[in-house]
């Protein structure tokens, strides 16, 4: 095997002589096409929080160090992530979520809700409750939701809704969930449109696996009545 290796190394490597070989030639190759770079410089692109700048890598390697050295340092937390903007913030939180450096992204979390840029995005309380409940902290995930409030659900955008109400269904959370539902209710949800049928759909499965087959008879009522008599199942 090892002679094999050292076989296609030979074979492949170049020669001494391909590079003034290549030099010396004026003419380009029959499939020559020609590769343009965009501009250089130290930050990446970020999208979704997905790809982290160099500040984001940079606060998020020195946030661990200085968790290590002393974990109840908050002075250098908020120094280190003063520095950063919007998307390096939530990059960075989304990065300690991935390492699973729950107690780092609190605080960053924390740092994000005191900027006044920030509104409230139930696709972070969601990375959090999936956080928790993998830590067993239910009573804790609990006291995370208590923080919302109806304005919050009815300025979230995207998935976010529908997002945070599967991560705690995925807890086995009733209870906020319960409550979700009923701040959904007062805020004038009623299944009007596919989005908000596709939640109810989403609810009434759930609450019908944790026993709240109450509840999840009053929204198929609702879909029902906005469908025109027409309840299909949904894959939570």
């Amino acid at each position: 095997m090892a002679s094999s290796s050292i076989h296609l190394y030979q074979q492949f490597r170049p020669s001494p002589h391909h590079r003034s070989a290549t030099v010396q030639t004026s003419g380009k190759p029959p499939n020559y096409v020609p590769v343009r770079c965009g501009p250089r410089d130290n930050r990446g692109p970020l999208h979704k929080g997905r790809t982290l700048s160099i500040e984001a890598i940079q606060a998020v390697q020195s946030l661990k160090r200085s968790h290590r050295l002393d974990p109840t340092n908050n002075d250098s937390v908020s120094k280190t992530l003063s520095r950063l903007v919007k998307s390096d913030l939530i990059a960075a939180f989304n990065e300690l979520i991935r390492q699973d450096q729950f107690d780092l992204a609190l605080k960053v979390f924390s740092a994000i809700r005191s900027e006044d840029w920030y509104k409230t995005d139930l696709n972070l309380y969601a990375k959090l409750v999936t956080a928790m409940a993998n830590k067993g902290m239910t009573d804790e995930i609990d006291q995370l939701m208590s923080d919302i409030k109806v304005e919050d659900l009815k300025s979230a955008e995207g998935k976010g809704l529908v997002t945070v109400i599967k991560a705690l269904l995925a807890a086995d959370r009733v209870e906020p969930t319960v409550r979700i539902y009923e701040m959904m209710k007062s805020g004038g949800w009623n299944c009007d449109s596919s989005d908000d049928e596709y939640i109810g759909k989403v609810l009434s499965r759930g609450f019908k696996r944790l026993g709240k087959k109450k509840v999840a008879d009053e929204i198929d009522r609702e879909i029902v009545r906005v469908s025109g008599g027409i309840l299909e199942k949904v894959g939570v």
